[in-house]
């Protein structure tokens, strides 16, 4: 996928709340392939410092922003590091922060890296693939109740002992490392009948996702580290895919504007959704929640 076809959400939106034409410098901590920093470049922001754990991503950055090449910083780390990145920097404090959390559309279309079932391929899953598990190697050591118990709290599947259960089974047949094999496995776990909304595997899939990647670990420290390298007036914005996130970044932003010393107040008091215009032209965006706050002191 190339910037031509990549179509960043809530475009507007994000530009209304973190106002980048009062410049300064801003963090864009989930960079993706550089579509909200293209904004906030062209918007008025002095300088941006992009932040992705996935390497390919920041490569296909660098091209589409090679026009903001003096006024872009890239670094290959996880969101999560904000702090640490912005300390070797020497920057102590920035004008706006950004992050849009989740799975990017290139790396659900990008052959080999095991995010869909739309395509038999290995089962790897990592956004940073110079680290860590992947998603075969976890479901190939864990027990049937972790796995339970996994699939069940991050893709919120109500036949999750079935479906760790049907996977145990089938990996005692043989290891399973493709994205076709697994899906076929939790599908007949499933054992849904009729017609169905969405593909049965969808939930696990997000499950092993979010694992994998360790999605909500440490998210609530992260918003709280993000709010106080702010400035005074500065600003955050947060955009969340599932209910999951989006519960967490909603109560820990309330618990930071809550009290006399409160550091941020919260400028949406219900999350920011797509359009029907955008929604149209964008599906990712459908599923897409916005939740800002500034800092007051």
């Amino acid at each position: 996928m190339d910037g031509a076809t990549h179509v960043p959400v809530l475009l507007d939106e994000v530009r209304s709340l973190l106002q980048p034409e009062r410049g300064g410098i801003f963090v864009d901590c989930t960079l993706g392939l550089g579509g909200h920093s293209r904004m906030l470049l062209d918007s008025g922001a002095t300088r941006v410092i992009g932040i992705d754990r996935d390497t390919d991503a920041i490569a296909i950055a660098k091209e589409n922003l090679a026009a903001f090449a003096d006024r872009v910083t890239f670094v290959h780390a996880d969101y999560r590091e904000v702090a640490e990145v912005l300390d070797a920097h020497g920057v102590t404090e920035v004008a706006g922060l950004l992050a849009d959390f989740g799975v990017s559309s290139m790396q659900l279309d990008a052959d080999g890296r095991g995010f869909s079932f739309r395509r038999d391929e290995p089962l790897d899953m990592r956004m940073d693939r110079s680290q860590g598990e992947t998603a075969a190697d976890l479901i190939d050591r864990v027990d049937e109740t972790e796995l339970a118990d996994v699939i069940y709290r991050f893709g919120e599947e109500r036949r999750s002992r079935q479906v760790a259960r049907a996977i145990v089974m089938a990996r005692g047949q043989s290891p399973i490392t493709t994205t076709g094999r697994l899906a076929e496995i939790v599908r007949r776990g499933v054992a849904a009948r009729g017609w169905q909304r969405i593909d049965p595997a969808t939930r696990t899939f997000q499950a092993l996702r979010i694992w994998v990647n360790r999605e909500l670990d440490d998210l609530d420290s992260f918003i709280g580290r993000a709010a106080s390298r702010l400035q005074v007036e500065g600003r955050l914005a947060l955009i969340s895919f599932h209910s999951l996130e989006d519960r967490v970044v909603k109560h820990t932003l309330r618990d930071l504007a809550r009290g006399d010393d409160a550091v941020i107040k919260v400028l949406t008091k219900h999350p920011v959704i797509a359009g029907d215009a955008e929604a149209a032209v964008n599906p990712r965006a459908r599923s897409a929640k916005l939740r800002a706050a500034v800092r007051v002191k």
